[in-house]
């Protein structure tokens, strides 16, 4: 994921599903110039860690995937 997606996903209002090597995180905050973000996993809130961006996964609802019939 690039730095400016993980700010972006770290200020919505909105609950966006991230991953980090396939555990879903909470994005705390995103420092842009080192390129890090600090995020926990979202039943662990008290194990927070600092990680490089371009490992975390913006994962999507296939929900709305479905091929219209």
């Amino acid at each position: 994921m690039e730095a400016y997606r993980a700010k972006e996903i770290a200020d919505s209002p909105e609950m966006l599903i991230v991953s980090y090597f396939g555990v879903p995180v909470f994005i705390e905050h995103v420092n842009l110039g080192a390129g890090t973000a600090r995020i926990h996993p979202l039943d662990r809130p008290d194990e927070e860690q600092t990680v490089p961006v371009d490992v975390l996964t913006e994962e999507f609802n296939d929900e709305f995937d479905t091929p219209f019939m």
